[in-house]
């Protein structure tokens, strides 16, 4: 297994005609956090996307150049995107449970992928919800509705139901934009905790969450990639005069 996990080289990706990512070339590694930073519709959340191929969905989008996992180009006419998107688990900003038990919400990807035994589907359901650090509190409610929940224990029961179908990578698209400070401390404590299972990869508008949580951070500004390190040394001493103007908050 190498240690870089993904890699994309001279990847562009355009909208129709209009260009929103630039030759983009990264290396992220394996079990360790990344965060992709950069003022808002700089193509952070476009190159997240891009790494499941959630960009298939929209129409007129077209990717040149590579984009591979565990060394195999993800876009290749062959790739199975169900199994891809298995094993690249994705997390959205704002928690999107289903109208169904809290249970169901976390059994419905193994259902999917053909997990139909009762004790081992308990099993997995158990396994998530620890993994995601919300079991002690709906253990004595798994068969109350997910909608019941808080905003923060939305998004971490979101969080399980993606771990439920065992992926590698999990992607996170602002994963705390949307929750209060004592929920995104849960989360960020959360995420810190799953790279010793999981490459994580997480767009954050947030810079100091970014400083607070990732090994590595990406700055991306106009479908550009600018910069990309280890997270201290973005922070503490770039070496672009784009990524120091942004951080100090000279611009964004």
């Amino acid at each position: 297994m190498s240690e870089n996990k993904i890699h994309t080289e001279n990847m562009f990706l355009y909208y129709s005609e209009k260009m929103a990512l630039n030759n983009i070339s990264i290396t992220i590694p394996e079990k360790k956090v990344t965060a992709f930073i950069g003022p808002s519709g700089c193509g952070k959340s476009t190159f997240l996307r891009s790494l499941n191929r959630m960009n298939d969905l929209i129409d007129g989008v077209k990717i040149e150049g590579k984009v591979m996992i565990d060394g195999v180009n993800i876009y290749d006419k062959n790739i199975d995107v169900v199994n891809l998107r298995k094993k690249v688990g994705m997390v959205f900003q704002k928690s999107n449970p289903f109208a169904k038990s809290i249970y169901e919400n976390i059994a419905y990807g193994p259902k999917i992928n053909g997990v139909n035994d009762k004790s081992h589907l308990d099993e997995i359901v158990e396994t998530a919800l620890k993994n995601a650090a919300i079991w002690e509190e709906v253990k004595d409610r798994l068969g109350d509705s997910a909608l019941g929940l808080s905003g923060g224990q939305q998004q971490r029961l979101c969080i399980a139901r993606t771990l439920a179908v065992n992926p590698e990578i999990v992607l996170m698209d602002e994963p705390a934009s949307a929750l209060d400070p004592l929920s995104t401390a849960k989360i960020e404590e959360l995420i810190v905790q799953l790279k010793e299972k999981y490459t994580i990869v997480i767009v954050t508008h947030n810079m100091q969450q970014a400083a607070r949580i990732s090994d590595n951070t990406a700055f991306f500004y106009l479908g550009e990639l600018i910069e990309h390190d280890k997270t201290k040394k973005i922070f503490t001493n770039p070496d672009k005069k784009q990524t120091e103007d942004y951080i100090t908050g000279r611009f964004g």
